[in-house]
């Protein structure tokens, strides 16, 4: 589907919006909204009523119809200059207004939407015709908002609907001015409430109260009303409405914007106030609509085109430009996937000071609760996470007395940042398992299973092939470390890498059950490939000094042609024949862009056909292409979160935000990396040495 950027946003009837100059803002709350200039970026602000009186404005700015507007409406009085209205847009954010800056906004110089009592710009949007491409382009939004699952407001969860078939009454807050300019009153909902129940003799009416009324905040029409009808129940808990509206025989509202989205949603509306989509024939009306609608009928692309293409502006809120609807929805949408995919509340056990901000964000939509390692899990959270394998003995003991409790154990993925884990640099993607981890090969993970098991289509193929062509093309590996360039001796014959690991790494404890160490693999190289020429690249943690070194160098050269402590292992992959490794990511890497691989352990891509393997691994032999491992590890499994929104990202937004983060000039790190940058190797050396019996 073709994005639209912002530059069209402007390009329609309301063609004063894009050619001011100054736009005045007397309220200073108004401008202190953190997105209001991303959202306004052609337009010079000039923020408070002093300022405003002198400067040589276009029109000032007034938040709907609220009575911080009168400011701006004396002024412009003063001046002989046009008021212009903006609000919050009908896809608006996350969470509620205190929770998140809007995404989106409105801005009109007639009126304001929810005015039924004047002209606004959104009714002249309404009423005009569309281009055959419009038209395509308003029926694929209404698809896309609907797959997509998003709302004005996105943080919560869904609520689940009746099992029964049901009819919806959405409630709304007190004093919410588009009752006032909605030509409604708090009668207005008993009247809503009572033909629900007389249309509808014999299904059940839910009554949704609005979420600042059910946390609390503000107070509603219906919620404080004696409610006894014996087909009436009550949904007070805020949540999410999609599945409420995908599901409801009918909606019966008085000027939320509910009634908007279910319309959207296909269902039968029936409107007791006077919202903008009413009066127009699409809905079932109360009231008489005002004259300047009644001429005319708009089919629902019309609406939907005028409501979400043409009268808001947009951002990306990764980014903080404009962008059109499509890019945000999908940008909503992709976090109310991530945020449902794990349970309501989780225990994280063992996660140090600075890792627990990250997984905050990882886990963004659990409620976390942070425990020590080997601390008693005492809390009702039925799910547990920890990082990486060892349960410590709190979650050990909690999975034994209680054997439903999920646990979650979390690792870096595959795309991670640009710079070493050990130095503390917060990384853009992590891998959240619930059946095992992926170098643990003793057990399946849940990458393992999804390779073993999922039939690949065509479109995951071609996104698997999108992406490691992208990868590739941006010189991105998992660690992105900047190093001169090295190149293979001339005549030499064939040249193999040999990437070395940390020795105490538990991929190399679970997933390297005859070889345990760097020196190890060497010399089995070296048997392999007698003619061969061997580089050998420590791991880069070790060579920084952060991690203990295992093997010691002076043998390690012994059995090697070559030992490179620096090198870019983008650069090393187009220099040499093929790459041994043990379970290093390297095999990956290498085998993303077309190198011949040989694994001596058994890591997540080995035992799909795609490399040349020392062990035999019966519990995965498929065949697998590359790009079907591709998406597997690089689009299934992980989640990334931007650096810059600290929002859930595709991977090809990860990929964009890497390629940018490793063109930026290096940062001296801060006090507290610098203070704890060496705690795995405090931790190697004071931790006791694993047995040989611990390994596979």
């Amino acid at each position: 589907m073709l994005d639209y950027g912002g530059s069209a946003l402007a390009q329609h009837v309301n063609a004063g919006l894009s050619t001011a100059e100054l736009l005045g803002i007397p309220s200073r709350a108004l401008a202190r909204i953190p997105t209001l200039r991303p959202l306004l970026p052609a337009l010079d602000l000039v923020v408070g009523a002093a300022a405003c009186r002198r400067a040589p404005l276009t029109a000032l700015l007034a938040w709907g119809r609220k009575p911080s507007g009168r400011t701006a409406e004396r002024i412009a009085l003063e001046r002989d200059l046009p008021v212009w209205r903006c609000e919050d847009g009908f896809l608006r954010s996350l969470g509620l207004g205190p929770d998140g800056p809007p995404w989106s906004l409105v801005i009109d110089d007639l009126g304001i939407y929810y005015d039924a009592l004047a002209p606004s710009r959104l009714e002249a949007l309404i009423s005009r015709s569309l281009s055959a491409n419009e038209t395509h382009r308003a029926a694929a939004l209404r698809e896309l908002w609907r797959a997509e699952r998003v709302s004005k407001y996105n943080g919560a969860r869904e609520t689940l609907p009746p099992s029964e078939p049901f009819v919806l009454v959405v409630d709304q807050t007190r004093g919410d001015l588009s009752l006032r300019y909605g030509m409604a009153e708090g009668a207005s909902f008993q009247r809503m409430l009572q033909a629900a129940l007389d249309n509808h003799p014999h299904c059940p009416v839910l009554l949704k109260i609005h979420p600042d009324v059910a946390a609390g905040r503000k107070r509603g029409y219906l919620a404080e009303a004696p409610l006894s009808h014996p087909r009436l129940r009550i949904c007070a808990d805020g949540g999410h409405p999609t599945a409420l509206l995908e599901r409801a025989e009918a909606v019966y509202v008085v000027c939320s914007q509910l009634g908007f989205e279910a319309l959207l949603w296909g269902r039968p509306v029936h409107c007791f106030g006077m919202p903008f989509y009413a009066g127009w024939g699409l809905t079932h009306d109360a009231l008489t609509s005002p004259p300047r609608r009644q001429p005319h009928r708009p089919t629902i692309d019309q609406l939907v085109h005028a409501a979400l293409v043409a009268y808001p502006r947009y951002i990306d809120p990764h980014r903080g430009q404009p962008c059109g609807p499509e890019t945000l929805i999908r940008a909503i949408g992709l976090q109310r996937r991530r945020q449902q995919e794990l349970p309501a509340e989780i225990e994280a056990f063992g996660f140090k000071p600075w890792k627990q901000p990250i997984l905050r964000r990882f886990l963004r939509g659990s409620k976390l609760r942070f425990r020590r390692r080997h601390a008693h899990a005492v809390g009702a959270a039925s799910t547990l996470a920890i990082w990486g394998r060892d349960p410590g003995r709190g979650v050990a003991n909690r999975l034994r007395h209680q054997p439903g409790a999920t646990l979650l154990r979390i690792e870096d993925g595959f795309l991670r940042s640009v710079g070493l884990g050990a130095n503390l640099i917060a990384p853009i993607s992590w891998v959240i398992d619930r059946s095992g981890i992926y170098y643990d090969a003793g057990a399946p993970s849940d990458l393992e299973t999804l390779l073993r098991t999922h039939h690949f289509d065509e479109a995951e193929r071609g996104r698997g092939a999108a992406l490691r062509q992208q990868l590739v093309a941006a010189a991105l590996t998992k660690y992105n470390l900047q190093a001169p360039p090295w190149h293979r001796p001339p005549g030499r014959g064939r040249v193999v890498l040999v990437p070395g690991q940390v020795e105490s790494d538990a991929s190399i404890l679970h997933g390297a059950p005859q070889q345990h160490t760097n020196l190890e693999l060497l010399q089995a190289v070296r048997a392999a490939e007698p003619e061969a020429w061997i580089i050998y690249k420590p791991h880069p943690d070790v060579v920084a000094g952060l991690r203990r070194e295992g093997s010691p160098q002076a043998e390690l050269q012994l059995w090697c042609d070559a030992l490179l402590t620096e090198g870019c292992m983008d650069q090393l992959f187009k220099e040499v024949d093929a790459v041994h490794v043990l379970t290093s990511l390297a095999g990956f890497e290498a085998l993303m862009r077309g190198v011949e691989v040989h694994t001596w352990g058994l890591p997540f891509f080995a035992g799909w056909g795609l490399s040349h393997d020392r062990l035999t691994f019966p519990r995965r032999g498929r065949q697998l292409q590359l790009d079907e491992l591709v998406y597997g590890a690089l689009v299934a499994y992980p989640r990334y979160v931007s650096r810059h929104s600290e929002l859930f990202i595709e991977p090809e937004q990860a990929v964009e935000e890497l390629l940018a983060w490793s063109q930026e000039p290096p940062r001296a790190p801060n006090w507290w990396r610098r203070v704890f940058r060496h705690w795995g190797r405090w931790r190697e050396r004071i931790a006791p040495n694993t047995s040989r019996s611990a390994r596979m």
